[in-house]
């Protein structure tokens, strides 16, 4: 068995499809141990770090930092035995037969996608039925016969010289004949090799690519070979002078615009959005309380010796109510299943954070067995991992109901939308102080906005009014609430 392993790109959960490598940890010719961190990658959900399978030493990197790979493709070659001495090298200096060759797949994640992203199955450039990569006619994987460069002149006479053999590999060159034989670099027209991405933004820029020398694999013209093109002196007047008129499009043109790749959480996020809101029918009610008591509670609660070095916020006794009003209204913590509804007696309680890569959901394995300082360092050690990036997949996954506080941004509600295979997801807006009658008399209070969507497949008016009236009186009143209801 040959002592150089390739390491795979894993699946680490969730039917991941690709990850972004974010920063190798190790480099080439690093002695590494077994599970040692090697290699920080983003998922659809989180930054994690993969350990190594196996110990030895580091022979190969496939893909740079910043390169998005597909689950199971090589991403680095590891030498099990460096004791055993050199790996031998045949006589022309190439690798001998046991050192690490990327498969195919990584050879083709390598050229086809170096930066702008992964290209989906059957698409240009992606995966083809039978393992084939989807090309344009006229690029793609070179072949001996397509070395050759078309002649300037072009001489049919020397056409029929060709083998018999390769006539129609030589043949298909014959259809740019008719179009210019080459510009001014000497490339064929028809041989431009470039990503639809690249070829579109030549369009806006108004740049031809064929005046273009590419610096990407293959000679293929990159992103960046256009747009140095488009900012650079002119490489031909003729194609520029018909485009430099259009001064009022300019102002509004791509030069003026940012594309921002769609991956990570950010694609996640969407694809879940998507799939809840056209899937679930949400319905959302909304309770405006006054929660002064429940603000003189929370600072008589810090003032208390063993609660001085807690993180004790308002968001506490909001996650506090909803679980003591699930379990008058266990329906609510459900999920729809086609046929039928599960009923869950665990609340895995998700507090949505806002962090750089956007907004994630982890979420509290089986809050609603946790006493209230238990719940309080839960929420903080949550946020703090989420804010670092650091939170896992698993932590992510499984949340059976929501909180999303949007009052930090100043917002009094909104109409959250429900995250996948949940029923329920409340939003908690600004505390502010409002005028509101208080016995009989308009004073200033400490007023919020509930906001409560819910799918009404599972959850029907009643239901959903009920429970928002708990959480709204336990928010009023928390002290008469836990001796009302525990």
């Amino acid at each position: 068995m040959s002592r150089i392993k390739e390491f795979n790109l894993p699946d680490l959960g969730e039917g991941l499809t690709e990850g972004e490598i974010l920063a190798w940890l190790v480099k080439v010719g690093d002695t590494i141990e077994l599970n040692q961190p090697i290699v920080e990658v983003e998922t659809a959900k989180a930054a994690v770090e993969i350990p190594a399978k196996w110990a030895g030493q580091v022979r190969a990197i496939f893909h740079p930092e910043g390169t998005t790979v597909e689950v199971g493709t090589p991403i680095i070659s590891i030498d099990t035995d460096p004791g055993a001495g050199p790996i031998e090298e045949s006589t022309t200096g190439a690798p001998a037969a046991d050192l690490p060759t990327p498969s195919a797949a990584s050879l083709a994640a390598v050229e086809i996608a170096p930066e702008e992203g992964m290209v989906e199955p059957g698409l240009i450039g992606g995966a083809a039925p039978g393992g084939r990569t989807a090309v344009l006619v006229g690029y793609g994987p070179r072949t001996t016969a397509a070395k050759r460069r078309p002649r300037k002149g072009g001489v049919p006479a020397q056409a029929p010289t060709t083998p018999a053999a390769p006539a129609p590999v030589a043949a298909a060159p014959a259809p740019v004949a008719p179009a210019p034989a080459a510009n001014a670099n000497g490339r064929a027209t028809g041989l431009v090799l470039a990503k639809p991405p690249v070829r579109k933004l030549a369009k806006d820029l108004g740049v031809d690519l064929t005046t273009l020398t590419g610096s990407g694999p293959l000679g293929s013209i990159t992103r960046e070979d256009v747009q140095q093109a488009a900012s650079g002196t002119p490489a031909a007047a003729e194609p520029l002078t018909v485009t430099a008129p259009t001064t009022a499009a300019a102002s509004f043109g791509a030069d003026r615009e940012q594309r921002i790749p769609v991956k990570g959480v950010r694609k996640l996020t969407a694809e879940n959005m998507s799939r809840s809101a056209f899937t679930a029918p949400h319905v959302t009610e909304f309770l405006t309380v006054d929660v002064t008591r429940a603000m003189k509670a929370l600072d008589r609660l810090r003032e208390r010796r063993e609660w001085r070095d807690v993180r004790v916020s308002p968001l506490l006794l909001v996650a506090k109510a909803v679980l003591l009003a699930v379990k008058r209204h266990p329906m609510v913590n459900s999920t729809w299943a086609g046929e039928e509804i599960v009923v869950k007696d665990y609340v895995n309680l998700g507090i949505a954070a806002a962090t750089e890569r956007g907004l994630i959901v982890p979420n509290i394995k089986d809050a609603g067995r946790l006493s209230l300082r238990e719940l309080a360092d839960a929420m903080t050690d949550l946020v703090q991992t989420a804010k670092a990036g650091k939170t896992s997949p698993a932590n992510m996954s499984g949340g059976t109901l929501t909180i999303t506080n949007v009052g930090v941004f100043g917002v009094d509600t909104g109409t959250p939308i429900l995250p996948p295979g949940e029923s329920a997801i409340l939003a908690f807006g600004a505390v502010r102080e409002m005028p509101w009658v208080h016995k009989g008399k308009v004073r200033p209070r400490l007023v919020t906005t509930l906001g409560l969507s819910f799918d009404h497949r599972i959850i029907d008016g009643e239901l959903g009014s009920k429970f928002l009236r708990d959480i709204g009186d336990f928010l009023a009143d928390p002290e008469a609430a836990l001796l009302a209801w525990t």
